[in-house]
């Protein structure tokens, strides 16, 4: 994947960042895509002309000073010189700049699935599903990749990305709300920069040419973070993370509502999956064996959530057909207290 993919990823990422707006929130980034994606955004509203060069705009919209210290954003080689030093000296403005610049490395890889009403129900499933996380005011961003493929990924600073082959293969949405949970995880532990800093320390840096190449969203990626991101996807996080993930994330969805034995029942599914199938073969290679997974999820859950399972499962289609006739998702019933 080059550069030169990052055009689309610079649309896509527009309009995820309108996708991402709640009511407390508001932003104008629906207007970097004009008034469709302003009138998907906000239903009830009369669209805006789009102003893609104003700061308003595409770059605006990503780049603004709301996600940037003092100053101008920064630059790819100067996160990729943060990474390789002190995770200390990542401030959280930083830690959205980098998981921007990976996120449109995601986009350029993959486009975004072109149906609306799904994305904008998985962006509001994790919406929901963040809220009750350690981290709710990041600005978490959800959405669904064009891909075949069962996978989801993340990115520091709260970019989610589920696939379309993934939601078409989970059974109900306690499924999907467990795997969103566990990637949120992710980000909130943040296991992506400790990734990013072990690479950069262990002198992959070295390895790469450190050139800095312009990019659509009005900044410059470095190389160098193109390599440490290709290698952390390609690679998978450490195995204690992802089992971290799966415990926590486990406790997240149920906070949140839903099933505990939603993200069990998508490792029962990866059990059964055959390692030479192509649509498996990332997430596979990239994660602990399922069977170790549930054997660690077993230890960590015991009983202790049995009364919060066997809720009426709800497919994801019966709730995207739901949420398409409502102006907003409706959050589960009688989700537990934090405790």
């Amino acid at each position: 994947m080059t550069i030169h993919h990052l055009g689309r990823a610079a649309l896509s990422l527009a309009l995820l960042a309108g996708l991402a707006s709640p009511a407390a929130h508001a932003q104008d980034a629906g207007k970097a895509l004009g008034g469709l994606f302003q009138s998907l955004i906000r239903p009830n509203q009369p669209a805006q002309p789009a102003q893609p060069n104003s700061p308003s705009g595409i770059a605006g919209a990503l780049l603004g000073a709301s996600l940037a210290p003092a100053g101008a954003p920064a630059q790819g080689g100067d996160l990729v010189q943060l990474l390789s030093q002190s995770l200390d000296q990542i401030d959280e403005p930083r830690e959205i700049q980098i998981g921007q610049q990976l996120a449109a490395v995601l986009l350029g890889s993959k486009p975004l699935y072109p149906d609306m009403a799904l994305q904008r129900y998985v962006n509001q499933l994790g919406r929901w599903i963040s809220l009750q996380s350690s981290r709710p005011d990041l600005p978490w961003t959800f959405a669904v990749l064009d891909d075949p493929g069962y996978n989801a990924f993340a990115t520091p600073g709260g970019y989610v990305f589920v696939t379309k082959g993934l939601v078409d293969r989970v059974a109900d949405e306690g499924e999907l709300a467990g795997i969103l949970a566990h990637e949120i995880t992710h980000v909130t532990a943040k296991h992506h920069l400790i990734a990013m800093n072990k690479a950069a320390r262990a002198g992959l840096l070295t390895q790469v040419i450190g050139s800095q190449l312009k990019n659509d969203l009005g900044g410059l990626v470095s190389s160098q973070l193109l390599a440490l991101g290709r290698n952390m996807y390609t690679k998978g996080l450490d195995q204690q993370d992802e089992f971290d993930a799966d415990r926590s994330g486990v406790a997240l969805a149920t906070r949140a509502g839903f099933d505990p034995y939603g993200l069990v029942a998508v490792l029962q599914q990866l059990r059964t999956a055959a390692p030479d199938d192509a649509l498996f073969a990332l997430s596979l290679s990239t994660h602990p064996p399922a069977q170790t997974r549930l054997n660690q999820l077993e230890q960590a859950m015991g009983t202790r959530l049995d009364a919060y399972a066997g809720q009426p499962a709800v497919t994801v289609a019966q709730r995207v057909s739901a949420s398409n006739r409502r102006p907003t998702a409706q959050a589960p019933a009688k989700p537990p207290a934090k405790k």
